[in-house]
Order: C-alpha cells, then sequence, then structure tokens
C-alpha cells in the first residue's frame, strides 16, 4: 500500500493525538494581536479556516500564496492552512528591500500576499489580486465552524517555493515537494531526538528553508512551540527559563549573542544538561562550540545544507566514543559539517565540489529548467561548496560558488556587486566574505575606482544600503588600484580571499 505523503500528515497527526496540548505560543510584543497560547486543536481549526478562505477566494490547488513575515503564530499556522490545503505556500524574507520582495511575488504568480503589520508601509507598493496584512484576521480565516473543501494529496507535486540568493543577482525560486518535506522533517526528528517531552524555541527565522522543517516535524510530534519575533540573546535565556525550553535551531550569530548574553546572566544558565542547539550557516569556531557545552551546560549538534535540499544533508553529534574527549577535543569533532542524514548519499567530484542525492533535493528551480539541469546534472545535486570525506564524515573548506553566509543569511556576490558597479565612480569590484567574530563571514568589497571620479567607504556602503536589503551591504570597502586577473580577464575569487583568511584551515567560517 503507498499513501502519498503530504504536509497535512504532520496537523492531522497533531490535532488526533494532541489536541488539548499546547501548539503554540505566540510572541506577545508584535503589532498585530497577539494570538496568545494555542492548542494543536485550535492550530488545527485556523489552518482549516485559512484554507477555506482561500477557498471563498477561488485559489485552487497549485496557486501560489505568498507570506512576508516576522516569526509569529500566523506564520506558523500558513504553512498548514496554505501548503496542508493543496496550494504553494511562498515565504518570503522579511528583511528584503521592497523591489525584491516585488520580484517574488511577480516571479512566483502568487495570486494571495500576506504582510507583517510591521513593514506593510515599506511594501505599500507591492501589489497583488488579494493583499491582506496579517492581524485583521477577518481577510485570513473564514467564519468559526468553516470547512476546507476535500483535497487529495500528491506527495510530487510543490508544497513551497522558497527563494535563496544563488550565482545570479536574482534569486531562484527553490521548489519543494511534499515528499522533500516530509522526508527532511522526520529524518531531521529522528538525528535531533524529538519527542513529544520537547519544547522547541523559533530563534530561526520559519521563512529561511520552511523553519529547516522543524514548524512540520515539531508539529507532528505534538512538541510546544515558542514563537521568538527578533533574536535578542539575553531574551532566549528568558524564554528558554519561562517555557522550560529543550531545543532550538540557531545560526553561529545567534550562538554568539546566546554566549554574550549568558555573561551578565544572574544565575545558572537556563537549560543545562537540558537544552540542544542545532547549528547551521557556517560552522562556529571551535572554542565556540567548546563555549557552548562548558559555559551553556548545552549539547551541540552541527548540521549542514542547503534551501535546495530541504535542508538537511549531514548531522555531527557527539557520540559515545567521544565522551572521554576534553571539550576542546570534542569540539573539533563537531565544527566538522556531519555525517550524511539517513538516506542522503554523498559524494566529491575531480574539481572538489561536494554532490549529494536524497529524498530531501529539491524538484526543481521555478520557471529556470535550465538552471535546474545545471543544478541537477548527472543525477546528483551540485551543492556549489567544495569539501572532503574522511571516515564517512564530510568537511566543507571552500564554496565554490559565488555566496556568502553571514548570520546565516545568503547573499549572492554578484548581486552586491551589482549594486557598486551602478556607482558612477566604481570601475572593477569583487565582494568576497571574510572571516567575522560574530557573524560567521562579513562582506568586503574590493574596488577600483575609475579615473577622475572619488569614493570612500561610507559612501559605497550607503550606497549599497539604498539598493539591497541592509544585511547585503558591505561592512567593508577596500579601495585598490587593480584587481588581479587571470590571462582570459577573470577574476581569482580564491585568490583575492587568501590573505584574509590565512590561518584558518577553511575558507568558509
Amino acid at each position: 500500500m503507498i499513501v502519498p505523503l503530504s504536509v497535512r500528515d504532520f496537523m492531522d497527526r497533531a490535532t488526533t493525538v494532541y489536541p488539548d496540548r499546547t501548539g503554540v505560543v505566540d510572541e506577545p510584543d508584535q503589532p498585530a494581536p497577539s494570538l496568545g497560547t494555542l492548542t494543536y486543536g485550535e492550530l488545527g481549526d485556523l489552518a482549516a479556516r485559512q484554507a477555506a478562505h482561500l477557498d471563498a477566494l477561488g485559489i485552487a490547488v497549485g496557486e501560489r500564496v505568498a507570506v512576508v513575515s516576522h516569526n509569529s503564530a500566523r506564520l506558523l499556522t500558513s504553512f498548514f492552512g496554505v501548503a496542508g490545503s493543496g496550494r504553494v505556500f511562498v515565504p518570503v524574507n522579511f528583511r528584503l528591500r521592497p523591489d525584491e520582495v516585488r520580484y517574488i511575488v511577480e516571479h512566483s504568480g502568487a495570486r494571495v500576499l500576506y504582510v507583517d503589520p510591521e513593514i506593510d508601509e515599506a511594501l505599500a507598493d507591492v501589489a497583488c489580486e488579494h493583499r491582506y496584512v496579517l492581524g485583521q484576521d477577518e481577510h485570513l480565516y473564514a467564519p468559526e465552524g468553516a470547512e476546507p473543501r476535500p483535497w487529495e494529496p500528491d506527495e510530487s507535486a510543490t508544497a513551497c517555493i522558497n527563494y535563496t540568493s544563488g550565482t545570479t543577482a536574482r534569486p531562484k525560486g527553490v521548489q519543494i515537494t511534499h515528499r522533500n518535506i516530509w522526508v527532511n522533517a522526520t529524518t531531521f526528528a529522528l538525528h535531533a531526538g524529538v519527542t513529544d517531552r520537547d519544547v522547541y524555541l523559533h530563534t530561526l527565522p520559519m521563512f529561511h528553508a520552511n523553519g529547516w522543517g522543524m514548524p512540520f516535524a515539531t508539529t507532528g510530534l505534538g512538541v510546544p512551540q515558542v514563537v521568538l519575533r527578533k533574536v535578542d540573546g539575553a531574551e532566549i535565556l528568558r524564554r528558554i527559563e519561562r517555557h522550560g525550553v529543550t531545543f532550538l535551531c540557531a545560526a553561529p550569530a545567534v550562538v554568539a549573542a546566546v554566549l554574550e548574553a549568558a555573561q551578565t546572566w544572574d544565575g545558572p544558565v537556563p537549560g543545562r544538561d537540558r537544552v540542544r542547539v542545532i547549528v547551521a550557516g557556517a560552522p562556529p569556531p571551535t572554542r565556540t562550540v567548546a563555549r557552548v557545552e562548558e559555559e551553556l551546560g548545552w549539547e551541540f549538534i552541527q548540521i549542514y545544507g542547503l534551501t535546495e535540499t530541504s535542508p538537511l544533508l549531514t548531522v555531527n553529534r557527539s557520540r559515545a566514543e567521544w565522551d572521554d574527549l576534553e571539550p576542546e577535543e570534542r569540539a573539533a569533532r563537531l565544527v566538522r559539517a556531519g555525517a550524511p542524514a539517513l538516506g542522503v548519499r554523498l559524494s566529491v567530484d575531480e574539481h572538489g565540489e561536494v554532490l549529494a542525492r536524497g529524498n530531501q533535493v529539491l524538484e526543481g528551480y521555478w520557471q529556470q529548467p535550465e538552471e535546474t539541469e545545471k543544478a541537477l546534472a548527472g543525477g546528483w545535486f551540485h551543492t556549489g561548496d567544495g569539501g572532503t570525506l574522511e571516515d564517512g564524515y564530510l568537511t566543507i573548506n571552500d564554496r565554490k560558488k559565488d555566496v556568502i553566509i553571514t548570520g546565516g543569511e545568503n547573499v549572492s556576490s554578484i548581486e552586491v556587486e551589482d549594486a557598486l558597479f551602478s556607482h558612477p565612480a566604481v570601475a572593477e569590484v569583487a565582494v568576497i566574505g571574510v572571516p567575522s567574530e560574530k557573524w560567521g563571514e562579513t562582506i568586503k568589497a574590493l574596488v577600483v575606482l575609475a579615473p577622475d571620479t572619488s569614493a570612500d567607504e561610507p559612501e559605497l556602503i550607503a550606497w549599497c544600503k539604498q539598493r539591497l536589503a541592509g544585511y547585503k551591504a558591505p561592512t567593508s570597502v577596500e579601495i585598490r588600484d587593480e584587481l588581479a586577473r587571470t590571462a582570459t580577464g577573470k577574476l581569482q575569487k580564491f585568490k583575492l580571499r587568501a590573505p584574509y583568511w590565512e590561518g584558518q584551515t577553511r575558507q568558509v567560517n
């Protein structure tokens, strides 16, 4: 017997097994009225009413619904109200500029757009056939008691389109199927040891690779979910203490913020010997991993993956064989990307690029067949990362594609270069990632000015901030007389990066 896997399975189980258990604790400090604490029964009812409202609007199965929002219970509900009813969910990065959001809404063909009230005014010119502000719930949910039309799941159908910055200036829409989501969520939960005794804290933006699949995994296992709208190290510790949180997912910058907040915390650090923190984006320094264990008393788990792989490819969790090691020795093992997750196959080609196969790998890039063919050439997904496999463990050494991961967010260096090239004084530019203790990597621009022109670092950074989301702007600009090129005129960014990474074991941080 084959029963199609679908997003709906996770909410169906939650409402069947845990209807009276706390499903979500909404962010109390937000511009929309907080939904407070909802049971899984109430969460499931809201998802059904959202689907019924989409029915009333005439939004058919397979049509796209976009949401631009900070973390919230309404955003969490939309994973199930939209994708769980057969539509395609398009969660959009709320940090993007209006023109970037407009491109995604238009490129995806979304007929419905939900906008967080905090950014409603900024996105006033982003048009959509049906545009609503989250919190105005009469435009989000059908009346109580409304039931959505029946939907027959197709596990091969696209459930979400997640836009990611890659090697092109425009983001690509990553098509993630119901099967991709289902396999990723259950495999991730297995490796992370998630049970219904856990409590999850949403520090990771839910829009980012669908919150790594945790909204689905935790819902299916009846895990209470605590929403955090904006990252703050001390607030993370307070919520861990208040709600009995047992695990969270975080970019390295979030881990650094928690470690800093712990320095001035009054009393024992919350969650000692109870919390596990799952980290990805770029491996933090070995010392940071050791500090998580020593100063916080939390378990550190490293994973590696991409939006295109739903995202889980590898997991690195401390093993029984490492129990007697000193924290620094154990940390040195944990900064590796990890061993393949169950069902994942990894390989490294002759150019040193990491290739992957598995049920989590994307269906394709939305309306970009040539990019899809390139990414899936030879029956393998080409990650764009350089790495090595040794004793079953993957280590990422370099980034083959021009993507900088800063604070857990992907930034296309080409996109930043395009913004700088639009400045009349810029003749040549190369954008690279350089080490940052706080952000893992930060963005540096190497610029050659045109003859008889002038521009300085503050001016060029401000120029970028007017044209890009703030996190994509360079944090430093270096004016140079020339940029070294090959005989054919190509920039060799690995050579440009080399001086800044001297002494580092990897060319990513």
